[in-house]
């Protein structure tokens, strides 16, 4: 019960900030520099009467407070009205545009626990030792070299210098499973970098923390093996503070990948934010910023539920 508590006070949380998130969201892109009626209107900017109609056409003309509640309304019904620059539903552009970056999170997550997580229990166990130093060496590598030079670099090595994988571009899933994986793999390798060096430090001193736990040590004393001991008593239990660092850091990769896209040229969330920006397409940015925001909040309910998953004690509750 406990457990069906804390996600059903989560759920009754999702909504006022979700609200809150959609204020702020169309506040702050009024306090961006530049009339988007100047840009729609291209060579005619200087025709007064030309860009008024397209003030009164887009509602820019209205009182701000009145431009968000029919925006909200819009929100509300699924509209989230219609891109300035490209003349379509911001709707269809997010349902294009989502999964492409979607996967390639997907993929980054995928590798930042592959190589985050074993490197941070190998540390833990091999603490003091040359495995310890390397595992740490991993992590230290990841923080530190940043995502836009390593993206140039492998680019430079593996598809110019090798030949093995397409500099850039995106293949869709359903329609090339092994070309799309070739278009994504390096993209979602960069992305995933830095993230693994995290989940390597923060399962690096669960795993320690754990080591140390009265449960290990009665676990030894009855004998069993050291890998069991360690994955099936100590992992688990540190596995609980990893989860909550993955749900933040998957939120963080669903919009943090505007500079990974950029390099290599995949066209999904961020390369979608970068272009509005630059076009004062106001419905785009403001559509895009919520729904990642929505779902990040989805991703910490999931985590949420991973706890009562995770943790027994809960589930009993």
């Amino acid at each position: 019960m406990q457990g069906q508590g804390r996600i059903g006070a989560r759920l009754a949380q999702a909504v006022p900030t979700i609200l809150l998130l959609s204020v702020i969201v169309f506040g702050l892109q009024q306090l961006m520099p530049g009339d988007p009626a100047l840009i729609i209107a291209g060579e005619a900017a200087g025709d007064p009467h030309v860009v008024a109609q397209i003030r009164a056409h887009l509602h820019l003309d209205a009182p701000i407070a009145l431009q968000y509640l029919r925006w909200l309304w819009g929100v509300l019904h699924g509209n989230l009205g219609y891109s300035w620059r490209l003349d379509e539903p911001v709707t269809a552009l997010v349902a294009q545009k989502l999964p492409v970056t979607l996967q390639l999170s997907a993929m980054a997550f995928l590798f930042a626990v592959v190589i985050g997580v074993p490197a941070g229990v190998i540390s833990a166990v091999k603490r003091d030792t040359v495995w310890d130093f390397i595992a740490n060496g991993v992590g230290l590598f990841g923080l530190s070299i940043p995502t836009f030079w390593l993206g140039i670099v492998l680019i430079l090595v593996v598809s110019v210098d090798l030949g093995w994988l397409p500099p850039s571009g995106y293949v869709p899933l359903m329609q090339d499973p092994l070309r799309s994986l070739a278009t994504t793999i390096m993209p979602a390798f960069v992305l995933g970098n830095a993230i693994a060096a995290t989940f390597m430090r923060h399962t690096r001193s669960a795993m320690l923390s754990a080591m140390e736990q009265d449960y290990v040590r009665t676990a030894r004393a009855k004998g069993l093996s050291e890998p069991r001991v360690v994955l099936r008593h100590a992992l688990r239990n540190a596995l609980i503070p990893v989860v909550t660092l993955g749900g933040l850091q998957l939120g963080t990769l669903l919009s943090g990948a505007v500079l990974t896209e950029q390099v290599f040229g995949v066209p999904g969330f961020g390369k979608l934010v970068v272009d509005s920006v630059f076009n004062r397409d106001y419905p785009v940015i403001q559509g895009v910023v919520l729904v990642t925001g929505a779902l990040y909040i989805a991703l910490n309910l999931l985590t949420d539920l991973l706890y009562v998953l995770i943790n027994p004690r809960l589930r009993a509750a």
